[in-house]
């Protein structure tokens, strides 16, 4: 069928082409639609569309509903300074106190949350942080008093941030290690689809009234609360599903969830490099929403310019957000990390030569690839430096992250704008993204040789753990975890657990994991 659609494409001059991703063939609009090439070039995408979403579990799309529900949702993220200044008129300097403070909310929450999502679960976080986020948003249309105003907007920001350790924990829970990268996608795609059709019906629903914004948001944010209720289970591993630490199978630790702990996340000095890396990589992503605007309003364009510019960010994430993580999905992730670090920090760089809305958007352009590229990888590096018993809080710190850099971004570029000018802003994004590449290659180049180093010397230690799990067991369906060396998962399905085998057979999982 590939070649047959290559000799249409050479037949036909009038030919394009989406992505070069494999699996994915080419769209060819030409006379031949006639005789079949247009039919062809349909059950192409649609093959590629369904080889994208196939082989994820069902609580994963009730996951994904849930995400793009909530981001439907987003109003007071996008039009809180517009309420504050035209609605109630307070002061611009007013209103970043407490887009300040609501940014402030969410690093707090992070680390709570991600204490929340290992101790009591990932599904009663987020049904506790998503009825919070409906109860204060809610409250938040109503209040009048900027002392009220600005309290209550901190609580919104720590609760509208609780949901995401729990639910990348629970991602990463439910989803084979191999489908990851493609599933953070998937939900990465979710966030910005929800957001840019919220962002334009938002504007609407505000032309009306502010108010009705702010209770619809709530009432999205409770949709989601029952989605998670009627549809998602919990996921979160239990005790008796973990061998001990020196690799002895079959022991149970009660509370055991309780022994990875902030202090011990904090002492992972190769995740917290990550986490220093995403702070880095965040803080350069934040100035297309805070340094942009401002540098963009100083050159004399409009806010419908900007406006322009920036939606060029939304509908490449819409638009190739899935083809191109089909592309990247069996590369090499260090590769991958350092080119968008790269991409990110000369994308903005480009800004300082932008003269014209055509050239900023060309920026926007290269920036927005880094943030497509970038997010998948990153939130599957944390994953495999996750162990499951911890993920909630390392989910956590990772989340943090973003939430401190969106704290930090808009002191930095005010700050650099109005003592240097935003030319030196845009040098120093350049910068930033040399060094987080150069961190990336450190970092992926110790990780990689040490997966290896594992896979070499680990699996027999490995199957001798298999064998050890299964020599004694009768029932069907039986799994143990070896975590002697930490990286070296082994999962023996059905067929291995029923026939006690002293090798590992088909059906049995064998994964390296570098947590």
């Amino acid at each position: 069928m590939t070649g047959r659609v290559n000799r249409l494409a050479i037949r036909n001059p009038v030919t394009v082409m989406f992505g070069s991703p494999p699996g994915l063939l080419p769209v060819v609009f030409a006379p031949s639609y006639f005789s079949g090439g247009f039919r062809m070039s349909v059950a192409g995408v649609r093959r590629a569309l369904q080889e994208s979403v196939s082989g994820l579990p069902r609580e994963f799309w009730w996951l994904w509903i849930s995400t793009l529900v909530n981001r439907l949702g987003a109003f007071v993220a996008t039009f809180m300074a517009l309420y504050l200044t035209l609605e109630r008129g307070y002061s611009a300097s007013y209103a970043g106190l407490v887009a300040a403070l609501h940014g402030l909310g969410g690093v707090v929450s992070a680390l709570g949350a991600g204490v929340m999502t290992d101790r009591l679960g990932r599904r009663p976080t987020m049904l506790i942080a998503q009825t919070s986020t409906a109860v204060s948003v809610a409250v938040l249309g109503f209040m009048v008093d900027p002392v009220a105003i600005a309290a209550v907007a901190f609580v919104v920001g720590m609760a509208s941030n609780a949901s995401r350790p729990a639910v990348q924990a629970m991602m990463a829970d439910i989803v084979r290690p191999e489908d990851r990268v493609r599933a953070f996608s998937l939900n990465y795609w979710a966030i910005n689809l929800g957001f840019a059709v919220s962002s334009a019906g938002a504007g609407f629903v505000a032309e009306y009234s502010y108010l009705a914004g702010f209770l619809g948001e709530a009432a999205m944010t409770l949709i989601c609360a029952v989605v998670v209720f009627a549809k998602v289970p919990e996921s979160r591993p239990g005790p008796e599903t973990w061998s001990g630490k020196d690799g002895a199978p079959g022991r149970t630790v009660a509370g055991r969830a309780d022994e990875v702990r902030l202090s011990t996340v904090l002492r992972d000095g190769r995740f917290m490099s990550v986490v220093g890396l995403s702070f880095v990589i965040a803080l350069i992503f934040q100035q297309g929403y805070v340094g942009l605007p401002v540098a963009m309003g100083a050159d004399g364009f409009s806010s419908s310019d900007f406006g322009t510019a920036i939606a060029v960010n939304g509908v490449l994430i819409v638009v190739l957000q899935i083809p191109v993580t089909r592309f990247i999905e069996h590369r090499d992730p260090r590769r991958l990390l350092v080119v968008s670090s790269l991409l990110a920090g000369y994308g903005f760089g480009l800004t300082a030569f932008a003269g014209s809305v055509a050239v900023y958007a060309l920026s926007i352009c290269v920036w927005t690839i880094a943030e497509i590229v970038n997010s998948p990888i990153q939130t599957g590096l944390v994953v495999r430096l996750s162990p499951a018993r911890g993920r909630g809080r390392y989910q956590g710190m990772y989340t943090m992250s973003w939430s401190a850099a969106a704290l930090v971004a808009p002191l930095m570029s005010g700050q650099v704008i109005d003592r240097f000018g935003a030319q030196w802003l845009w040098g120093a994004c350049a910068v930033l993204g040399t060094g987080a590449a150069l961190g990336y290659w450190l970092l992926m180049r110790n990780l990689q040789e040490e997966s290896a180093a594992t896979l070499d010397g680990g699996a027999g230690a490995g199957a001798a753990g298999v064998r050890a799990g299964n020599g004694g067991s009768g029932s069907a369906g039986s799994s143990e975890r070896v975590e002697s060396t930490g990286r070296v998962e082994c999962v023996a399905s059905e067929g291995g657990a029923r026939n006690g085998s002293a090798t590992p057979s088909a059906s049995e999982h064998l994964s390296v994991e570098s947590g």
